[in-house]
Parts: C-alpha cells; structure tokens; sequence
C-alpha cells in the first residue's frame, strides 16, 4: 500500500470487483472511441459492463491492478518484458461472446492496438479508470505516480493508448511522449500512442521505441 497525495494505493483483489467494473464501464462509456464501437448509448452500456468485468478479472489473473481505498479509480497494468502472443481464435471467441452483433469493431480496436505494440521491455497501461464524479481532482495522476515510482526503481519505461485529446494532453504532463498514431478504419478515431522512457544516467529518458507493425494470422 502507498499514500499518495493523500490518497491510499493498494492492489486490487476480486473482492473489489463489482465497483471498479462500474468505474470502468463509466470513465469510458463516453468518447470517440466508445461513440465508434457502439453508437447506440444505451446498447453500449451493457455491452460495457461484460467487457470491463472480462478486462478486470484478465488483470487481476495476468497483471496487476490498483486501485484506491474508496474504488475512485482503477490502473490495469501488463508487465510486458517480451513480446507476448495473442490467442486469437480464443478472444475472438470471447468477444462474440461479449459484444454480439459489435464483436467484429471491438476485434478491430484490440488488432490494431496489438500490431503497433512496442517490443521493446516496458509495462503496458491498458485501462486508467476513474469515476466520473471525482474526475479533476488528481486521483488518476495519483494512481499514475504510484507505478511511475516502481518502474523507476526498476529501470523500466511504461506504454499506453490515449483514445481523446484530454487523456493525451495529461499524459504528456506526466512524463509521456506522443509517438506515431493508429487511425482506427471505417471512419474511426485517432489513437495517440504514448511512452514514458526509462530513466537514464544522463539524466534524461529513453525515446520512444522504433517499432514496425507485427503480421497476424488466424
């Protein structure tokens, strides 16, 4: 556990599960991304829900998760030390199961973030989450500085997607640098990607990695 900014860090466990679900399913229910996935608000809500519930419990298994004493927020990290294959015959299967009739647009969205992910050893942010009521007051910053501290300490520099202008323009005062973007297809939005280098001994970070788009198949 950390007390930062007065606020107390803590791994998450199942026991916290039904409200950081609903923090999730809410911080991303509105955006370009969420209006391009589903465009109906009400479809998109429960659809929503069965996918975060799917992406928290995959953290809580396979990566590590934070959150904060009250459930305000929710970070779902992967440590990524090597280029880690994807089953997809598996989550194609998962995601039909999920999202039914908009199954083939969310594949699309995991695709595409999975071709231009780095290779380089970093750890991965997949979801920062925080209520929308407590949003502005610091709390995602907080959660960010919390693992900022511990990849610091362990010579490692951290990767995201930024799916809007707002979430990018806060990344980029934490220490992230915007590299090359994903245009989503089909008139999707534009996907900012981020990386916060590896400290250095000169002082400095290490520059966003050069990376070529990894070939798929079925």
């Amino acid at each position: 556990m950390t007390i930062t900014n007065d606020l107390l860090v803590r791994p998450a466990t199942e026991a916290d599960a039904e409200p950081l679900i609903g923090v999730l399913a809410e911080a991303f229910h509105d955006g370009p991304v969420a209006d391009w996935l589903i465009p109906d608000p009400a479809e998109r809500r429960s659809v929503y829900y069965r996918y975060f519930k799917d992406a928290l419990y995959h953290g809580l298994a396979h990566g590590q998760v934070y959150t904060t004493s009250d459930h305000a927020a929710v970070a779902i990290w992967y440590p990524r030390l090597e280029p880690t294959p994807t089953d997809t015959r598996g989550r194609l299967e998962a995601l039909e199961h999920i999202a039914g009739a908009y199954a083939p647009k969310f594949v699309l969205l995991e695709e595409m973030f999975d071709v231009f992910h780095p290779d380089a050893p970093h750890h991965y942010l997949a979801y920062l989450a925080v209520d929308p009521t407590r949003q502005n007051q610091g709390i995602g910053a907080a959660l960010l500085a919390d693992q900022h501290r511990r990849l610091d300490q362990l010579g490692l520099p951290a990767y995201l997607e930024a799916s809007n202008m707002r979430n990018r323009r806060l990344y980029l005062r934490l220490g992230y640098h915007a590299g090359p973007t994903i245009v989503l297809p089909t008139e999707g939005p534009i996907i900012w990607r981020m990386w916060r280098g590896a400290p250095t001994t000169s002082g400095g970070r290490t520059p966003f990695p050069r990376t070529r788009p990894r070939r798929r198949s079925l």
